[in-house]
């Protein structure tokens, strides 16, 4: 009889505990949806509308670190002009720019 009751209780504690592990997994969960997944999803859209917003004349950054002047643009490229040297002209994917300074942000 005894062992009855203490299997009883051990078993309605097992259910409170697995419970209590799916409250445990839900709140991981939605941690890291608040601190990993949002906000990449908002930094993606952001760099998505500052790619398309790009225009020839634009000085961007790209990822590796180089200034540059857009000479060109494609759909997925664009031809960067680096330096002073008007000779140094490189194809790159749209994806390899990191920032973008409007030509016309300084004339008012």
């Amino acid at each position: 009889m005894m062992n009855l009751l203490t299997e009883a209780a051990s078993s309605a504690g097992a259910g409170g505990g697995m419970m209590l592990m799916v409250v445990y997994i839900a709140i991981i969960g939605g941690a890291m949806y608040f601190f990993a997944i949002r906000p990449q999803k908002k930094e993606q859209k952001r760099l998505t509308a500052l790619l398309s917003s790009m225009e020839v004349g634009d000085t961007v950054v790209t990822t590796s670190g180089f200034y540059g002047v857009i000479i060109d643009i494609t759909d997925e490229d664009c031809i960067v002009e680096f330096g002073s040297n008007k000779n140094c002209r490189i194809p790159m994917r749209k994806t390899a720019i990191a920032e973008v300074e409007k030509a016309n942000a300084g004339i008012e």
